[in-house]
């Protein structure tokens, strides 16, 4: 899990990072006005919530986005009780984005590149179902696009095992505490986010530049 990680590389660079360890309250992200502004909605669950939320967030078209918690039956989960596997929750993000400028294919296609999907419960040193690859869709052509865009990946031969990936339904996502938000930009010192983030916004850059930001292009 990547506390462990955070404190291990932290004592053994001697860098003075605090432990992500937490609680904090969490509410409920009502998506109305953010669907008033036209703007559409994805909800993925991909490993960490640091590294997955500053991938989208350097994609051409996204609008915001949050990190949280969905997936499980419980209700206001906090990061200690997530992180540490006593809910039933994933760590997750939501993504607001205009369909104008980036599809939902498009962003199922940045999704599964920048992660491992055909990992069972885990994504690198994060092990544990809160870190599970899934994809919660909110309608019926998200179920169908996802669903055709794994099979393709699963003939494709890409991969040496089955995608992993869950298709579930999108129920609640709780927001997660304030200081997971933009954790990327605000703690750019925290070896997990150099060692573990920093590749996978690489990733996208590497493989999908038209698709990011101007802002970020040069971003070392």
């Amino acid at each position: 899990m990547h506390i462990a990680y955070s404190i291990i590389t932290s004592i053994i660079l001697n860098f003075g990072v605090s432990s992500c360890v937490g609680t904090g309250a969490t509410e409920l992200v009502n998506l109305s006005a953010e669907l008033e502004k036209g703007n559409e909605i994805a909800t993925f669950a991909g490993g960490c919530f640091w590294c997955t939320e500053a991938v989208f967030e350097r994609v051409n078209g996204v609008k915001n986005v949050v990190s949280g918690y969905t997936g499980g039956k419980e209700n206001n989960p906090s990061y200690e009780d997530v992180s540490y596997g006593r809910t039933t929750h994933a760590e997750a993000i939501q993504i607001y984005y205009d369909p104008e400028i980036i599809t939902y294919q498009q962003l199922l296609e940045i999704f599964f590149y920048t992660h491992d999907p055909t990992e069972v419960n885990r994504q690198g040193p994060d092990v544990g179902a809160q870190y599970r690859t899934e994809v919660f869709y909110h309608d019926e052509n998200q179920k169908k696009l996802v669903t055709e865009y794994i099979s393709k990946l699963n003939k494709s031969g890409k991969y040496n095992k089955t995608i992993a990936t869950k298709v579930t339904e999108y129920t609640k996502f709780w927001l997660a505490e304030d200081y997971h938000q933009n954790y990327y930009e605000l703690n750019p010192g925290n070896p997990y986010i150099i060692n573990i983030a920093v590749p996978k916004v690489n990733k996208l850059k590497e493989h999908f530049p038209k698709l990011v930001k101007k802002k970020y292009a040069s971003e070392k």
